[in-house]
């Protein structure tokens, strides 16, 4: 990749996490959100499918959905059966962008993005490829990790031909990060393949055995606290070790993993787990970048206003670099 400061040391000093470095459009959206998260129901507290229907039919702090002509389904083999993919492709394609939604492995669905991905396909001259994995407690650990390996090994022997080009980039954000750092060390251990030219992971869940910040999150958190975090953990991997490599990431050795984009918030209860990876990552050998937004909550990107576009505009710029990078598999 271009020569650049690999590590955003800026985003590490000691101002960046204090309360004056919250600038007053954040903390003024934190308020709201805050209000508006008080009367809500809690998805613990109630059936998985009314949350499910509630987010698909647009309620909810994320608003409604948008369904873009643009998309187009397709299925591919997977271990458990067809495995649906939602491409988003552009005029002009340097390279794929794997997408694993978030949701807590429980919650989302390839097509409730749209926009978000066609912003970055489009900027970024990426084909997006999102994956429709399995979810769970219907579908418990391990199969959504299958099937996003199942994408990524159909990916990396097919994107040349689907799309015209084999560099490819895999992200995704809170659970997603989570499922895009477990298919990097699959495709490494399991298929030996190194391909990948770069890895977006936002706000990620890397060691499911619970990071300090997690275990000490406060009742005034927002989006996600302690409750719901054993919640859906309970729904993902009721009986496996939380410290289980293929469960915890964090615990793996990391070894050959491509340049990483890690994006957080200082009012996520899973900033440790991003500040913890990026460290890991570096010590391994690769390169990674640490890109900490003061007052950030999470899945603060999700959302609008100055600082979810500074952070996805780097995330962009960083995608369109590394899939215009060529990397030997």
């Amino acid at each position: 990749m271009p020569d650049r400061d690999l590590f955003r040391s800026e985003t590490f000093r000691p101002e960046t996490f204090r309360p004056e470095a919250i600038d007053a459009e954040t903390a003024a959206f934190n308020a709201d959100l805050a209000r508006q998260l008080a009367g809500a129901p809690r998805n613990e507290d109630r059936p998985i499918d009314v949350a499910r229907r509630e987010r698909e039919s647009g309620e909810g702090v994320f608003g409604p959905i948008t369904l873009l002509e643009q998309a187009v389904e397709r299925r591919i083999p997977g271990p458990g059966g067809e495995v649906p993919l939602r491409l988003l492709v552009p005029d002009a394609v340097h390279g794929v962008y794997l997408y694993l939604h978030g949701g807590g492995w429980v919650f989302g669905r390839a097509h409730l993005q749209d926009d978000a991905l066609w912003r970055i396909a489009t900027e970024a001259g990426v084909a997006v490829v999102s994956v429709d994995y399995r979810l769970a407690p219907e579908h418990p650990y391990p199969a959504g990790p299958d099937d996003c390996e199942a994408a990524a090994v159909w990916l990396a022997r097919n994107a040349l031909a689907e799309f015209g080009t084999d560099r490819l980039v895999i992200g995704g954000g809170s659970a997603g990060a989570h499922l895009a750092a477990v298919t990097l060390l699959r495709m490494r251990d399991r298929h030996g393949y190194t391909g990948f030219a770069g890895a977006d992971l936002l706000y990620g869940i890397y060691d499911l055995s619970m990071t300090p910040s997690q275990r000490l999150i406060g009742r005034d958190s927002l989006v996600i606290d302690a409750r719901s975090m054993a919640w859906f953990y309970d729904q993902f991997v009721p009986t496996q070790d939380r410290r289980d490599t293929d469960v915890s990431p964090l615990h793996a050795e990391l070894a050959d993993m491509p340049p990483a984009l890690f994006t957080v918030g200082t009012q996520d209860p899973l900033l440790d787990d991003s500040l913890f990876m990026c460290a890991r990552w570096i010590a391994a050998g690769n390169e990674a970048e640490l890109a900490v937004y003061p007052g950030g909550v999470h899945g603060f990107t999700n959302f609008a206003g100055s600082l979810p576009r500074r952070a996805n505009e780097q995330r962009t710029e960083f995608i369109a670099e590394a899939a215009r990078e060529r990397v030997e598999a």
